[in-house]
C-alpha cells in the first residue's frame, strides 16, 4: 500500500490509505464508469441496429422451446442486449457502492432497446385495421375482459377451458363490434406473413427479456448479498442503491410485457379480421343449390389454408398458450358472421343449408388441427351454426317447439331471421312472428 501511495499525486499520497481510497473512488467515478457506459452503449446500439437484429431466426426448431439452449428463437438483437445487461450488472458485485450508477446504465440501455422494439412493431402494424382497433379504448377493454386474456398472464401456464356466461357475452360483443367494420378490405390487413412471424417472434423475445430483467433485479435486491461484512459507510450506500433496483428494472419489465401483449393482441385481431374478410363472401352468393356439392365454398378453403399455413409458420416462435390465443378467436367470429349472414339472404334451400354446415365442419377441422387450440370450445361455437341453419329444415310447429324448449340458445332477432328468409316448400303462417314473440316474452 505504501508503494502504491508513492505513485499517487501529492494531494492523495499525503493522506495515506484514505488518500488511496479517495483516489480510487475518484478514478472509478470520473473515468472508469463513464468509459464503461460509452463502450456498452456502443455495443447496445450495434446490437439493435444491425440488419439481423430483428430478423426472425430461420433455423428455428419446428417445436417451440422455452429455453434458449434448447432452441428458443429469441431475436438476435434482444439476446445480445440481455447478455450486455447481465455483464454490466455483474460489475455491481465488484463495485457495490456504484450499484445505483450501474443500474442506471442498464436502465438506459433497456429503454433504448424498448424504443427500437416499438419502432419494429410499428413498422409491421402501422395503418392496419387491427392496430387501429387495438388503439380504441372500447376494444382494448373488451379484450381485457375476454376470458382468453388469461393466457397472456402466464405464457407457459395451463388454460382454463371453462368459459363463464359473462365471458361468452364479451366474446359476442367484441365479435359484433368487429363485424360492424364490414366490408373488410384486404389492403387494411397484414397480408405479409413475414410481418406476422416478426410480431410473434418479437412478442416472445420481449417476454424473454422481461423475465431476464426481473431475475437480474431480484438477484441484486438483497442488501445482505452485497453489504455483508462491509463498513457502515458502505452499508448506507447499499441500502440506498439496492432499494432503487427493483423500481427501475421492474417498471421496464412491465413495459416490455405490455408491448409483448400488444403484439399478440394484434395477431389475434388480425386473424379475426381475416376470418371476417373471407366470411363476408357468404352474403354475396345464393344458397339455393341445384346439386349437392362435395367441397366447402372457395372462401372457406382459402381461409382454412391460410390458418394452417400461418400456424405452421408461427409455431416455432410462440408458446402454445399464445398460439391458442392468436387462433382461438376465429371460431366465435366465424360463428357470429355465419348466423348474421342469414338476415341478408333472400332465399336458401335444403342443399344450401347442407353447404353452410359443410363450411362450418371444414373450419372446425382446420382449427382442431392446431395442437394448442381448445377443440371443445371451437366445436361448441360452430355446432351453434349448424343447429341454427338446421332449424330452416323444420316445419313451423316443430320450430315453435324447439324455441319453447331452447329459447335462450339464440336471440329473438336470430329466431325471427329464420322466419323471414324464403325456404322453398316451407309454409309459414301469417301470425308466425307474433307466436314466436309470444313464446320469447314469457
Amino acid at each position: 500500500m505504501n508503494k502504491i501511495g508513492l505513485m499517487l499525486p501529492r494531494k492523495y499520497s499525503q493522506l495515506g490509505n484514505d488518500g488511496l481510497l479517495a483516489f480510487v473512488n475518484n478514478f472509478l467515478k470520473e473515468h472508469f464508469l463513464p468509459a464503461i457506459f460509452v463502450d456498452y452503449r456502443k455495443c447496445v446500439q450495434q446490437a439493435i441496429s444491425s440488419p439481423a437484429a430483428f430478423r426472425p431466426r430461420v433455423n428455428a426448431t419446428s417445436v417451440y422451446s422455452s429455453l434458449v439452449e434448447n432452441g428458443r428463437p429469441v431475436l438476435q438483437g434482444l439476446l445480445a442486449v440481455d447478455i450486455i445487461a447481465k455483464e454490466v450488472l455483474g460489475w455491481v458485485q465488484l463495485m457495490p457502492i456504484y450499484a445505483a450508477e450501474l443500474v442506471e446504465y442498464v436502465r438506459t440501455f433497456l429503454e433504448r432497446t424498448h424504443e427500437r422494439c416499438r419502432a419494429s412493431y410499428m413498422e409491421a402494424v402501422l395503418e392496419k385495421q387491427s392496430y387501429i382497433l387495438l388503439s380504441r379504448s372500447d376494444v382494448e377493454s373488451l379484450m381485457c375482459l375476454d376470458p382468453a386474456n388469461a393466457s397472456l398472464q402466464n405464457s407457459f401456464g395451463q388454460l382454463d377451458n371453462d368459459i363463464p356466461d359473462a365471458g361468452i357475452e364479451v366474446e359476442i360483443e367484441l365479435s359484433d363490434l368487429l363485424l360492424d367494420m364490414c366490408p373488410i378490405k384486404q389492403e387494411n390487413l397484414i397480408h405479409d406473413d413475414q410481418k406476422l412471424i416478426l410480431l410473434a417472434s418479437l412478442s416472445d423475445s420481449l417476454e424473454y427479456l422481461a423475465d431476464s430483467v426481473e431475475r437480474l433485479g431480484e438477484s441484486f435486491i438483497s442488501p445482505s448479498t452485497i453489504s455483508e461484512n462491509k463498513s457502515d459507510i458502505h452499508q448506507s450506500h447499499h441500502t440506498r442503491t439496492t432499494s432503487a433496483i427493483p423500481k427501475s428494472l421492474a417498471s421496464l419489465a412491465n413495459e416490455y410485457r405490455r408491448l409483448a401483449t400488444d403484439c399478440v393482441r394484434v395477431l389475434r385481431l388480425e386473424m379475426q379480421l381475416e376470418t371476417i374478410y373471407h366470411m363476408q363472401e357468404m352474403t354475396k352468393r345464393e344458397y339455393v343449390e341445384d346439386q349437392d356439392a362435395e367441397d366447402p365454398d372457395d372462401f372457406i378453403i382459402s381461409l382454412t389454408t391460410q390458418i394452417a399455413r400461418r400456424d405452421e409458420e408461427m409455431a416455432p416462435y410462440i408458446a402454445e398458450s399464445k398460439r391458442n390465443y392468436v387462433f382461438g378467436g376465429i371460431s366465435s367470429v366465424a360463428a357470429n358472421a355465419s348466423i348474421k349472414a342469414l338476415a341478408l339472404m333472400k332465399s336458401i334451400n335444403l342443399l344450401g343449408v347442407q353447404q353452410i354446415c359443410r363450411n362450418s365442419i371444414a373450419l372446425e377441422q382446420a382449427l382442431a388441427a392446431i395442437p394448442s387450440i381448445d377443440s371443445e370450445a371451437v366445436q361448441q361455437r360452430l355446432d351453434r351454426v349448424r343447429t341454427f341453419y338446421e332449424l330452416l329444415n323444420l316445419p313451423f310447429e316443430s320450430l315453435l317447439g324447439f324455441i319453447a324448449e331452447q329459447e335462450y340458445i339464440f336471440s329473438a332477432k336470430e329466431y325471427l331471421s329464420i322466419l323471414k328468409v324464403n325456404v322453398p316448400g316451407r309454409e309459414i303462417p301469417m301470425d308466425a312472428e307474433r307466436r314466436i314473440s309470444q313464446i320469447l316474452s314469457h
